[in-house]
Parts: structure tokens; sequence; C-alpha cells
């Protein structure tokens, strides 16, 4: 290589190198800057970074993600454009972005349209089918709200917000134990947060709830069923969610506590439903669901379970909680054990 050549070569290769050395810095002083909340000072200092390289997806994904959270989804979705313009890398991110912008701008078909075109190119992230379920859920559509909560389920089963969303369409449609299948395991994985309360509120009031007992005959318990003329199983379950309230009131219950008789019923509830399940049985409520919290009963991790997920209500589980360390780590050596 002759000399100029490679004193040209080597400006240029140096000149690169302090850009995105300079660009790093500034992408990393704009993420403290978004994680304090100062959106504006993250934007411009994004600003800065793209004056260098106009093309960079991680700035773009950046300043687009401080854009939307500084409620500018117009400036959300340019910036997410010309990531899905150049088919490189933070695609997923720019679709979650823009669809999510688009539907707060009351695009939501838009939206729609976006998030589905997404999955197919993808590979079926559990967020698009995640994001895609909310947009049904937000207009109303609970059917394919459901199909594609439950396929972000499939895809990540460890994703607490769809748990909760398939238990709250349920809830909305008055189906007791789908509802209560959901939730449980939402609160398995969410079990102290904010939102956690309003779900164990959802848990307690549906177990049971479906039992009212007469003014005037105190002892006569009327049971409602949700699920008759559906899936028998489900209507078998519901029946005897309600039979297990009602056993509190039997003398053989006499002096147990609200806590006690919630790990024994839902003891009970668990195993009822496992000796329903057949190998035919192929919806999530049997395969996923039901398996798990089966062979949960079966074990001797169901009152460490029960406590565990009542943390966020139950002031006497919060608790249990606190003074068992010992127990909690065993349920978690059992689960990772039997890869549950």
């Amino acid at each position: 290589m002759k000399p100029l050549l490679f004193l040209l070569v080597l400006f240029i290769n140096t000149s690169y190198l302090n850009a995105q050395s300079t660009i790093e810095e500034l992408v990393k002083k704009g993420i403290e800057y978004h994680d304090d909340g100062n959106f504006d000072l993250a934007i411009k200092t994004y600003a800065e970074a793209l004056k260098l390289d106009p093309k960079s997806t991680l700035v773009n994904y950046e300043i687009s993600l401080s854009y939307f959270h500084n409620k500018n989804y117009k400036k959300a979705i340019e910036h997410s454009d010309n990531i899905l313009k150049q088919r490189a890398s933070h695609m997923l991110q720019a679709y979650l972005t823009k669809g999510s912008s688009l539907d707060l701008l009351g695009k939501t078909k838009e939206s729609i349209k976006l998030f589905e075109k997404a999955i197919k190119k993808e590979k079926s992230h559990y967020l698009l089918y995640y994001n895609l379920a909310l947009n049904y859920y937000n207009i109303g559509d609970l059917e394919k709200a459901e199909n594609n909560v439950v396929k972000a389920i499939e895809n990540n089963s460890n994703h607490s917000s769809s748990h909760l969303m398939l238990a709250n369409i349920h809830n909305y449609k008055g189906n007791t134990v789908q509802t209560l299948l959901a939730v449980h395991y939402y609160l398995f994985l969410e079990p102290d947060s904010v939102r956690s309360i309003e779900a164990y509120m959802m848990l307690h009031d549906r177990f049971g709830g479906n039992v009212s007992k007469e003014k005037d005959k105190p002892n006569s318990i009327n049971i409602s069923l949700s699920s008759l003329g559906g899936d028998s199983k489900f209507g078998a379950a519901e029946l005897m969610v309600g039979m297990l309230e009602a056993s509190k009131s039997l003398e053989e219950n006499e002096g147990k506590t609200d806590d006690e008789m919630f790990i024994t019923n839902t003891g009970s509830f668990f195993t009822v439903l496992g000796e329903l399940k057949k190998k035919k049985d192929k919806e999530i409520w049997w395969t996923f669901y039901t398996t798990f919290f089966y062979e949960l009963a079966k074990s001797e991790h169901l009152e460490t379970y029960c406590h565990y997920i009542n943390q966020s209500g139950n002031k006497n589980s919060r608790k249990w909680v606190q003074e068992n360390n010992e127990k909690l780590n065993a349920f978690g050596d059992w689960l990772k054990t039997n890869n549950l």
C-alpha cells in the first residue's frame, strides 16, 4: 500500500472509530436521562448522536423510545420508520414502538395491520402477539384478543401481563374457572406489585363468587353457573368451586381460618381439574394451567404457593413469606427440579 493511501485509510478508520466511541458515550448518557424521566434531555442527546450517524438503528430506537414516553407519538413513528426501512437491527423494537404509537394516536386498525405484518416477519415474538391482543382487547374484540394472547403465552409463559389479560377477558365474560386459572398463574409470576392487588381481589371475588344465600333461608345456598351449555368439564369445575365455598359452613371446617380454608379449597380445585383432564384436551387450560397446578396440588408446597400469591392483599401471607425463607427456597428448588 502506498504511504499516502495508507495514511488516508488510517485517517478514515480513526475518524470512524472516534465517531462510534462518541455515539456510544452519547447513547449511554441519553439512556441515563431517559431512565431518570428527563426525556427532553435524552432526546437532545440522541439528536447529537444522530448528527454523527443518521442511520444508526440503535440511536433511532433510543430516540423513538424517548419520544414515545414523552407522548410525541408522531416523532416516535418517524424514527421507528428509519429503522424499519433499513431492515437491520432493532426491527422488533421499532415495530413495537410504532404499533403502540399508532394505537395511542387513535389509529388502532393501522396498528393491528402493522403487528400482523410484524408477526410474519419477526418469528412470532410474544410481545407482538401480546400487543396485537391488547389492540383487539381495547376495541372490544375479545375473541381475537384471546386468540392472540394465548399465542403470546405459548411463546413465553413467563410473561405475566399476558396471563393477566387472559384473566380479565374471562372475568369480563363471567367464566369462573378460566379466570381463576389465568389469575392464579399471573399472581405466581407477579405476586407483589401495584396491579397484583387488583388481581388478588379478582381471585378472591371469583373463588366462591358464584355462591349466594337467601335471606329468609339461611341454610339454603344457591350456586350460579356460567359454563352450562359450554365445556361440561368447566361446568363441573365451576360447580365444584361453589361447593368448596359452601363447605366453609360445614361443621368439619368450624374453627378453620380463612387462610386455612383458602389453602384447602385451592388444593381441591387444582386436584379436581387434574382429574377432569383428558389426553385429548388440547386447550391451554388443560395442557398448561391444569398440568402445572395439578402437580403443585400433589406436592408439599401448596401452602407456600398460597401464601406467596396472596402477599399483595393479605397481611398474614405477607408476614408468612417474610418468616419462611427456607420453605420459599424449597418451593423454588421443586420448580427447578420439575422444570415448572
